[in-house]
């Protein structure tokens, strides 16, 4: 099993920034890519960004450069760093982590965007 926990969220206002953080532990055999997805209120989970190992960087639109993601592999962990959080930013955040065989997923943290 693999366990993802994520950090980071909280409320910040139009404009602000924010670094998410998600650290992978468990039984890791190998990681095919490492992302994070987003659940705004009454909205369908969607795709953030995500990066696959040894792989290039792949945003949605909205996010395009606004957010970056990153990773240390030493420390299994990936990161989004959000500039310029706009309020249609506001969602739980998820890390996701594929590793060929299964998706595992965090429990979320909160971004909420608002003056």
């Amino acid at each position: 099993q693999v366990q993802l926990v994520e950090s980071g969220g909280t409320l910040v206002q139009p404009g602000g920034s924010l670094r998410l953080s998600c650290a992978a532990s468990g039984n890791i055999r190998s990681i095919a890519r490492m992302g994070w997805y987003r659940q705004g209120p009454r909205k369908p989970r969607e795709w953030v960004a995500f990066l696959p190992t040894g792989g290039s960087p792949k945003y949605t639109d909205s996010v395009k450069g606004r957010f970056t993601i990153s990773r240390d592999n030493a420390k299994n962990t990936v990161y989004l760093q959000m500039n310029n959080l706009k309020p249609e930013d506001t969602a739980a955040y998820l890390c996701n982590l594929d590793d060929y065989e299964y998706n595992y997923w965090g429990q979320g943290t909160q971004v909420t965007v608002s003056s």
